[in-house]
């Protein structure tokens, strides 16, 4: 579907919002669901800093989220699935919004829970945080439903047009909470957080998260990981945060550095097995390529294999979906 990169495009902007143009789609958005525009914007620098706004506002109204975004996009969701039935919804879905539905919809949830980490000092907090963010519109993060509609009429211009150029904002009656979109967005193939050397994601006030491949890490963790060792890899108590050195140091490197004996060794390569407290054992097929690189040298490779693995052959059979006495190739390329 001709809409779907521009939306992609959308859900990962970063830089300034496009202030005068995300409040023109406000405006729309509340004439269209038959509402007086708003008689005040207030802008924050994140969507933590939109939250702690939204805490001090006096005489904003009660929330909107329901006229302005809520019931125009089930009314708009029936009417298409009306005309085209339940084929050419499924059908039309699955062409342009559950194609950015799942790294959409986990990102917004990250942001959420950052926002609840960072502002609910006690326990008992948290839900007054998780309160608030419930009315917020996603802007940007709404990308994967807005692109659905793209093109199918004009009822959620409005919506359309903060997306383009906000991130989430708090509609009420008489105020409009805006955020500003990220300044920064590191992913990775599969479209997870990611970054090893900083903030996977940070807004203008210094609100960030801290991912590698996805998984949350915290901002100090990230610069240890320069200086690791074998000994500090054995130490970290986390399962987690362990799988994470690991994979950052290299596998290979923190055999050799630790001191590691093969445990097998057959025609296809050899098998080596971490052994790590508290969490399944990590097992490698070391294996080297039979064709020699142009300077005639042949490439080592390290391949991850199940912890229950205990051949080598066992271990590269399974990377090609065997049983390791099925595996038997006429020759090695």
């Amino acid at each position: 579907m001709q809409y779907v990169d521009s939306w992609r495009a959308v859900a990962a902007a970063t830089g300034a919002a496009d202030r005068a143009a995300a409040e023109d789609g406000v405006r729309l958005a509340y004439r269209t669901a038959g509402l007086a525009e708003p008689e005040e914007f207030v802008w924050a620098d994140s969507p933590k800093a939109a939250v702690e706004a939204l805490e001090k506002l006096v005489d904003a109204g009660r929330s909107v989220r329901d006229e302005v975004r809520t019931r125009p996009w089930a009314q708009e969701r029936r009417r298409m699935y009306d005309e085209l039935g339940p084929a050419g919804w499924s059908a039309l879905w699955s062409a342009t919004g559950a194609q950015l539905w799942e790294t959409t919809a986990a990102l917004a949830e990250r942001i959420r829970a950052g926002v609840v980490a960072a502002l609910a000092q006690r326990p008992e907090d948290e839900t007054a945080v998780r309160l608030v963010l419930l009315d917020a519109v996603l802007g940007q993060h709404d990308a994967a439903w807005l692109a659905a509609f793209d093109g199918r009429g004009d009822r959620l211009d409005g919506l359309a047009e903060v997306a383009r150029h906000a991130g989430w904002w708090w509609p009420y009656e008489r105020t409009v909470v805006l955020s500003e979109r990220p300044e920064a967005l590191h992913r990775d193939e599969a479209g997870r957080l990611d970054r090893g050397d900083g903030a996977a994601l940070s807004y203008p006030d210094g609100f960030a998260l801290y991912a590698w491949r996805g998984m949350p890490v915290p901002a100090e963790f990230l610069a240890e990981l320069a200086a690791l060792t074998p000994e500090r890899i054995r130490n970290e108590e986390n399962a987690e945060l362990r799988r994470v050195m690991l994979e950052f140091y290299g596998y290979d490197r923190y055999l050799a550095e630790s001191g590691a004996e093969p445990v097998h060794r057959d025609e296809t390569g050899i098998l080596w097995r971490i052994a790590l407290q508290g969490d399944e054992d990590v097992v490698m097929v070391e294996v080297v390529n039979s064709t020699p690189e142009p300077d005639g040298t042949h490439r080592t490779y390290w391949l991850r294999v199940p912890p229950t693995t205990r051949t080598a052959k066992a271990g590269v059979a399974w990377t090609f979906g065997l049983q390791g006495e099925a595996y038997a190739p006429l020759r090695q390329t």
